[in-house]
């Protein structure tokens, strides 16, 4: 298993200290410090634009074979050094150890896919209304980009922007989480390992705000992309407009999670549940206000409760944990100000509802059942493990209570009639919609969301795009 150590700022194609004082890592199983975090300071910051500048000049005129050939390698690093990476993971961030393998082991499909749209950006000729008139569409990389990743997923998140930045020929400076960054640096260093030239992939760690509001303004940066809550998500993109730089947003989400009174019970509480607590509730897509019909209200609260009742909670090292901690305490002290208001409010606790013992991050899997509108949980993102369980009886109420809330990140719907499903996939207002299974994710689909959940892609074609420029050229001869 690997051995958790300090972790160093990646610029150049070399590892180092930063200029300022280093961040202390917490491992939120036991609320202790593991280690210490290279603190980027100015000079870091403009160290790492010069190289991406520099690099870029020549990375955009590797051929894109070449550039697949090496991100294939990067993906056989992954898979290879697996054991390594997830062990980190989990010490880091919390997360049983088979989440932790199945991250990296996504992140190496997520460089393969983009190794291979790397060969794909293809143009095209416009047939000319004269003769002797060319008229060709070309794709040009956009430039050096500037990429801020969160914590709950500290490979999913980084893979997607640096995969898909560096397969269309632009550099990047990804900003990767200071409470989860060992994970983090070994993707950036298998990137640099399969021969990814120096300065293409720079990693720096530091005060958030700090860095963001430098890197985004900044003339050499023509891009950027930010995972994270939709208040910084907003400031962000608007620091971005103001000098003309293209964005890529995946911000806040409040899942709906449709169950109609013909839907497959067993099939829906198995996965909505595995996935309602999946990363201890922190994903951006997990269902969190399920919306069920009248007629199946107990069967699925019943097992709905006893699917969160099964799980084991505790380190996400230990043998047979299904639920690890929260990534800090910031995210226990909200759970237990969800709930209590929604006590207040007259919401039942049909399970967890407390904190689990004094060390460590621990929130019990809590599900909330009756819970009116008005409390903070049906409005607020809770980005935890906690439930919320609610009735309807018709179709038109509950596609307004799906769509009211001014998020649209993912919803879900379980149902047997096809005719529901063509309805709630044209109804539901959000960037994806996955009926009777969990379909999001993959590299080869969209991923992004509408409203206040953001703009453009992270998964399929659509996300290469905004990494491309695309150029008229027309010529007479």
């Amino acid at each position: 298993m690997a051995t958790y150590t300090d972790t160093q700022l990646f610029i150049d194609g070399q590892w180092k200290d930063g200029s300022e004082k280093r961040l202390t890592v917490l491992n939120p199983a036991t609320g202790e410090a593991i280690a210490t975090l290279a603190h980027a300071g100015r000079k870091d910051l403009d160290d790492a634009l010069a190289a991406a500048e520099r690099a870029f000049h020549q990375w955009k005129r590797v051929s894109p074979l070449e550039r697949s050939q090496i991100m294939r390698r990067a993906a056989a690093l992954m898979r290879e050094r697996k054991e390594e990476i997830a062990a980190l993971m989990t010490t880091e961030q919390g997360k049983p150890l088979v989440e932790s393998r199945i991250e990296t082991l996504a992140a190496a499909d997520t460089i393969e896919w983009f190794a291979e749209e790397a060969r794909r950006t293809y143009g095209r000729i416009v047939p000319a209304r004269v003769p002797n008139v060319t008229q060709l569409v070309v794709k040009e990389p956009v430039g050096p980009v500037a990429a801020f990743t969160p914590w709950n997923f500290p490979i999913n998140q980084a893979v997607r922007k640096v995969s898909a930045a560096i397969a269309s020929g632009c550099t990047v400076i990804l900003k990767g989480p200071e409470e989860t960054p060992a994970s983090c640096a070994a993707l950036i260093k298998a990137y640099a390992d399969a021969g990814v030239p120096a300065g293409v992939v720079n990693l720096v760690f530091g005060v958030p705000a700090e860095i963001s509001s430098y890197l985004i303004p900044h003339p050499v940066i023509k891009k950027m992309s930010f995972t994270g809550s939709t208040v910084v998500g907003k400031q962000l993109a608007a620091l971005a407009g103001q000098h003309m730089k293209r964005v890529t947003m995946e911000l806040g989400g409040h899942a709906p999670a449709v169950v109609f009174g013909d839907a497959d019970i067993g099939l829906a509480v198995k996965i909505l549940s595995a996935n309602k607590f999946r990363n201890a509730g922190q994903v951006c897509v997990a269902p969190t206000r399920f919306l069920v019909h009248d007629s199946v209200f107990k069967d699925f609260v019943d097992g709905f409760v006893a699917s969160a009742e099964a799980l084991k909670v505790g380190d996400g090292l230990a043998e047979g944990v299904t639920m690890g901690p929260l990534a800090n305490n910031r995210r226990v002290d909200a759970m237990e100000a969800f709930t209590a208001d929604a006590k207040a409010k007259g919401a039942k606790v049909a399970t967890g509802g407390e904190r689990i013992g004094n060390r460590g991050y621990f929130f019990k899997p809590t599900v909330l059942t009756d819970v009116p509108l008005e409390a903070r949980a049906m409005n607020e993102e809770p980005f935890g493990p906690l439930a919320i369980v609610n009735r309807f009886s018709d179709y038109d109420g509950v596609v307004k209570e799906a769509n009211r809330l001014p998020y649209g990140l993912a919803a879900y719907a379980y149902t047997t009639s096809a005719k529901t499903m063509t309805n709630i996939g044209r109804d539901i207002e959000s960037g994806m919609v996955s009926i009777n299974h969990h379909g999001l994710g993959l590299p080869e689909i969209p991923f992004g969301g509408i409203k206040d959940s953001g703009h453009g892609s992270e998964g399929g074609i659509e996300a290469m795009e905004s990494y491309l420029n695309t150029k008229l050229v027309t010529q007479a001869v």
